[in-house]
């Protein structure tokens, strides 16, 4: 199974299903779901911001068990996060810290990125290989 990188936005489509969810499975199946550390933060902050039950978060967490392998930080994907952050920059237009870390993880193990928030990552191209419908 090759693996993709799946941006938060996509992963929680996939989660609470629907069009836009449709609209990406395509591009996922058969694949191995990989997510940076960041993104597995987001989705334990948005329930807590969203006040979600226990049980809603349970489901979040089990979805996320099941479906995706998780990449962890080290040096490399350090080094990886400072040249993203200053080729963003050099390229004109700075990237946020966490989409910043969500390219790392791409750049680093060569993996295409799943986006629905193509702005947020199109400064990075061709570098960074993305796979969206938006």
């Amino acid at each position: 199974m090759p693996p993709v990188v799946v941006d938060t936005c996509v992963l929680s489509a996939l989660f609470k299903g629907g069009p836009l969810a449709a609209s990406y499975r395509p591009h996922v199946s058969g694949r191995r779901l990989v997510i940076s550390f960041m993104t597995l933060a987001e989705l334990y902050r948005w329930p807590l911001e969203r006040g979600w039950g226990k049980r809603r978060r349970g489901n979040l967490e089990a979805f996320v068990d099941r479906r995706c392998v998780v990449y962890p930080f080290n040096r490399a994907l350090c080094r990886q996060w400072a040249v993203t952050n200053d080729q963003a920059r050099h390229n004109g237009r700075p990237i946020q810290v966490a989409d910043a870390w969500i390219a790392a993880t791409a750049l680093l193990h060569g993996i295409p990125l799943v986006t629905h928030n193509r702005r947020h990552f199109e400064v990075l191209e061709p570098e960074l290989s993305l796979i969206t419908e938006a």
